[in-house]
């Protein structure tokens, strides 16, 4: 979805990835020991991520893409959100879920980034979802 929407707004992509990679046995929310499971349960839990945004303070706007996990923004996407100044940024959260809705992300990803940040609710994005959708969808937010 990322993808996609990047190509609806000729705009950059930059792929959070975790050092290391998670397993199907590492994502199952039935394990309370699985590695997500694990993760989630801690609120400071920032798993180490592969590469960098070398040019941050390049951008007005970031859209922070996610699958929901445990109604919110994987721990994953926490540690990238550690990492940079977004002070005077926008940020606009999206979520793929199947069934889940994007939840209080925005308020979690403002405990992340504090309150100079304009964070938006945010929007969940199911299914198929096609390009004209995205550019309806990122039209309305006035960019």
């Amino acid at each position: 979805m990322a993808s996609e929407l990047a190509e609806t707004n000729n705009a950059d992509l930059f792929e959070i990835r975790p050092e290391v990679l998670y397993t199907a046995a590492d994502l199952d929310w039935r394990d309370k020991q699985s590695r997500s499971t694990v993760e989630m349960a801690d609120p400071n839990c920032r798993p180490a991520i592969c590469g960098c945004v070398e040019n941050m303070n390049e951008y007005d706007t970031v859209f922070v893409g996610f699958p929901i996990w445990w109604g919110r923004e994987p721990s994953v996407v926490d540690t990238f959100l550690d990492q940079y100044d977004f002070s005077g940024k926008r940020i606009i959260p999206f979520c793929t879920s199947g069934g889940s809705g994007i939840g209080k992300t925005a308020e979690r990803i403002i405990s992340i980034v504090g309150e100079n940040v304009t964070v938006d609710a945010g929007k969940r994005l199911a299914g198929e979802v096609s390009e004209e959708d995205l550019k309806i969808w990122t039209e309305g937010l006035g960019l």
